[in-house]
């Protein structure tokens, strides 16, 4: 019992400090241009050539 007591609130802490990461990255604008880096991975470099 004594080991519960101490964990429910370290989960809920580390809970509320993932929610709260998330939403500190909604607001930074970290999910604004998903398919952009999906897409930007595809296109080539014309300046990369082998070394």
């Amino acid at each position: 019992m004594n080991g519960l007591a101490m964990l429910i609130p370290v989960a809920l802490g580390l809970g509320c400090l993932g929610l709260a990461a998330f939403f500190w990255a909604l607001k930074g604008d970290q999910f604004e241009d998903l398919d952009g880096a999906a897409a930007r991975i595809l296109i080539d470099d014309e300046n990369d050539g082998p070394a």
